[in-house]
């Protein structure tokens, strides 16, 4: 064994201690940390060396790095640290990590240069300021072999037991087997091809039909692929919970094979579902298991690691035991798991925990996405930003008066944005760089502010800074990607507020380097056609592969129909009624069971609920509400039972259109009366417009391929096992469209009919 480890890691391992501490105190952003390294060594010699590598073993470990500087005519070799405020501040246990570091590359400059003594020195390096504070100590080279060898032996007990955990994984995962006698139809095809792409260090796309087994059939050829590959890691990436619990099931199900099988499984959640004391910081003089946690983390790591399976309450009764911090000792086993199962955002956002590691610790990453569609929305999110004038006027009235001056600056450029706008809402065409200059400025005070009074400041403080910063990162890479506009909430009697929004259309520009970075990619997902559209809006490298599965299900399991004479468009909703009704209703007294139906908005499901209560008073229903709690949407799931009869209305989209599984007859049916379409906006029709500038389909982009994509969902609930019957009704004759048929499951057979309903002697319908 010859385990190489980074000299950072390896004293972040083994020279942590004391509490954690997160009181928000401003560090240095990386580019003024790059900046003021450069600043120190323009300020030395011309014989100064920056950027060192240096490399050096102890038995069974090869531990390497770069020193960031060395004067080899004053033998000095230096640690630089960027800060910001007063130097004091900086906390004995981070002090005694960067003298650690220090001493490690003191060794190995020693060893390579053959020295009996060097001077060491930790430079602080005030961002702010520009003035550096220089600690330094004279060391001979025996002294620092002998601290060089003692983190090494404290490492390498760790390292050897690593280097036996992945021997042994990778043998269990040599033997590993599909676990049932059998591939149900189409996942052979997929796991092959999930594969090869993990063979070849490709990215794949795959649509595959909800119901086939998606995640064991993608799991399973990942974790096979591992040791020909010598993979690091493996993340399993998800837009909701159901699909972290499905990854669970299935990696379950795959580790039942072996007894105590050495495959390390981590279910990584969010902080707020994780954090035991929500109401109190994170620091030692607050929480009580913040207090000691870099002296409890070594048992508790071990324990949590020798246990291999840690969902997420496994972590939590290992955290308890050892009174550490559920969430942060998730973080830190985030570095030594084989698997982790977690939401899309830690891979993928600005500030992603899952890339920062695999960045740092140069792993070999292979990536599952599951239901891969939901990324677009996701993504435009992880890089949008929004300020809000009213909560900013909230924080100037209280702000200290040292950043009254600055805030008020802002202030009045905000105010003259706006002042001339002709409508509520509007887009502007370049970002407003007066603006911007005066929130960087005020970004800069509220830092030094921050930076000098740590602690008893306001939160609504904190949350203007946060957002800030991040609108002021997202400008400095504003383009065609995303928008500038500004709504305006007019208030009688009183001067007019805004809201400022940076929002991303296409995420591609940023995810493309998340990709790229990862050894393989599979996206998969039951509608990710057409894959030109995901490409684009994803990033995803010109050569990724695509495959559609063969569907498992065949034809007469579902009959799929088209209302040829219905329309659901905004002007003709009110004349819908009467046939909508009839339909449902017709259909639930020749066959009663469960059904759902899909509705475009809250309102549209309202006006047809409130008319088949009235006019068909015998069909039971239930319906979706608005801001529905995990325990009232539950509540809506459990009406659907093998014995219960009635139509649950939902809104296409929402809760109850993915992610649901109502099997057998729990669900026999969808009326889906909309095709999904976008509400036609200002915002949406820019991302037609940009949409069809950028890729040269802009309807489609924008309205048509996210509609229907919804619509395929929803009607994906009926049939979950190759033993289901179900029906599936399109309310609307647009689904008749050519254009539209296409995008529709090549596996239906699709059929039509009329309703009768009062609409007489109405005009054509538009095309949409």
């Amino acid at each position: 064994m010859n385990y190489r480890i980074a000299v950072r890691a390896l004293c972040e391992f083994t020279a942590k201690e004391g509490d954690l501490d997160l009181r928000f105190t401003p560090a240095p952003t990386a580019q003024e940390g790059i900046a003021g390294h450069r600043t120190v060594v323009l300020r030395r010699g011309p014989a100064y060396l920056s950027e060192v590598s240096l490399a050096g073993e102890y038995p069974g470990l090869l531990v390497a790095g770069r020193a960031d500087g060395y004067d080899p005519v004053a033998n000095l070799l230096e640690e630089i640290k960027t800060h910001r405020g007063d130097v004091n501040r900086i906390p004995q246990n981070h002090r005694m990590l960067h003298w650690a570091q220090a001493k490690i590359y003191g060794h190995l400059m020693c060893t390579e240069q053959e020295l009996d003594e060097i001077d060491l020195a930790v430079v602080y390096f005030n961002v702010i300021s520009q003035k550096e504070t220089v600690l330094r100590e004279r060391f001979d080279a025996d002294t620092l072999r002998a601290f060089f060898e003692l983190q090494c032996s404290r490492f390498v007990a760790w390292a050897r037991q690593e280097d036996a955990h992945r021997q042994a994984r990778n043998a269990s995962l040599e033997q590993l087997r599909f676990p049932f006698d059998s591939f149900r139809k189409g996942q052979r095809q997929l796991a092959e091809a999930v594969y090869r792409a993990a063979r070849d260090g490709d990215t794949l796309m795959t649509q595959a039909t909800t119901g086939i087994g998606k995640t064991l059939a993608t799991l399973f050829p990942q974790l096979k692929a591992f040791p020909g590959q010598n993979l690091d890691r493996l993340f399993f990436l998800t837009a909701k919970t159901p699909g972290r619990r499905l990854a669970l099931d299935a990696l379950a199900v795959l580790r039942s094979q072996e007894e105590s099988m050495p495959l390390r499984v981590l279910e990584h959640v969010a902080r707020d579902k994780a954090c035991e004391y929500p109401d109190r910081a994170c620091h030692g003089e607050s929480c009580p298991l913040a207090t000691g946690f870099y002296d409890r983390l070594p048992a508790a790591r071990q324990e949590a690691l020798a246990g291999n399976w840690l969902t997420q309450q496994q972590v939590r009764d290992v955290a308890l035991k050892h009174q550490v911090c559920p969430y942060y000792l998730s973080q830190e086993l985030c570095r030594w798991v084989d698997v982790v199962v977690c939401d899309y955002n830690y891979y993928f956002d600005m500030t992603a925990l899952l890339f920062g590691l695999t960045v740092l610790n140069e792993w070999r990453v292979t990536l599952l996405v599951d239901e891969a569609h939901n990324l677009v929305d996701r993504g435009r999110g992880m890089y949008t930003a929004e300020l809000d004038q009213g909560r900013f006027n909230e924080l100037r009235a209280v702000a200290p008066t040292a950043l009254k001056s600055p805030l008020d600056r802002v202030n009045r450029h905000w105010n003259q944005l706006h002042k001339e706008q002709q409508a509520d809402y509007q887009i502007y065409p370049a970002i407003a760089d007066l603006f911007i200059l005066s929130l960087q400025k005020a970004v800069s005070a509220i830092t030094d502010h921050l930076t000098d009074q740590p602690t008893g400041n306001d939160a609504a403080l904190l949350r203007f800074y946060l957002d800030a910063m991040l609108f002021t990162r997202l400008a400095e890479t504003y383009g065609d990607h995303s928008l500038f506009d500004i709504t305006r909430h007019a208030r009688p009697g009183k001067r007019t507020l805004s809201t400022l929004c940076l929002r991303n259309i296409v995420p591609a520009p940023y995810l493309a380097t998340r990709f790229a970075l990862a050894h393989s990619a599979t996206l998969f997902s039951a509608t990710l056609s057409p894959s030109r559209y995901y490409m684009d809006l994803l990033g995803l490298p010109s050569s990724t592969r695509w495959l559609e599965v063969e569907s498992p299900f065949s034809a007469d399991q579902l009959d799929v129909s088209i209302a040829r004479n219905v329309s659901t468009r905004y002007q003709h909703r009110g004349g819908s009624l009467e046939a909508i009704g009839r339909v449902l209703a017709d259909r639930y007294r020749r066959q009663p069971g469960n059904y759902l139906a899909f509705f475009s908005s809250y309102a549209y499901l309202q006006q047809v609920l409130d008319h088949v209560r009235i006019h068909h008073p015998d069909v039971p229903l239930w319906e979706q509400s608005r801001s529905m709690s995990e325990a009232e949407r539950q509540a809506f799931l459990d009406r659907f039972t093998d014995s219960s009869r009635g139509i649950g209305f939902a809104v296409l989209g929402g809760a109850f259109g993915e992610g649901i599984d109502l099997p057998g007859a729990r669900l026999i049916g969808a009326f889906i009366a909309t095709l999904g379409l976008p509400q036609v906006n200002a915002v949406n029709e820019e991302i037609r417009a940009r949409m069809q500038t950028m890729f040269g389909n802009g309807y489609d982009y924008a309205y048509l391929y996210p509609g229907l994509q919804k619509v395929v969902q929803a009607a994906g609930r009926v049939i979950r096992t190759t033993s289901d019957r179900g029906m599936v009704m399109l309310l609307d004759d647009r689904f008749g469209q050519p254009q539209v048929r296409e995008l529709l499951p090549g596996w239906w057979q699709v059929g039509s009919f009329a309703v009768e309903h009062p609409q007489r002697g109405r005009k054509p319908l538009p095309e949409y």
